[in-house]
């Protein structure tokens, strides 16, 4: 089984960051979208859920969402 991808990172100044989320499923099962620096995420309902909040927090660029391939967690 794959281990879950820590998202928790030191982040440079928000104001210099792209986002970029990923979204996957956490290991009790719930959808996850998670910001790549750990500045924000959510657990969602639904994958289309998930996919839809993290659209539009990044503008709707194509290359700013991707699934995950591994186990997600939020940060404490």
């Amino acid at each position: 089984m794959p281990h879950p991808t820590d998202v928790t990172a030191p982040a440079p100044s928000p104001a210099r960051l792209t986002l970029a989320f990923l979204v996957g499923r956490s290991a009790e099962g719930h959808w996850l979208a998670v910001e790549t620096h750990g500045l924000g995420g959510g657990l969602f309902r639904t994958c289309r859920d998930a996919l839809h909040y993290a659209a539009a927090e990044t503008g709707r660029r194509p290359d700013a969402v991707r699934l995950a391939d591994t186990t997600l967690a939020l940060a404490p």
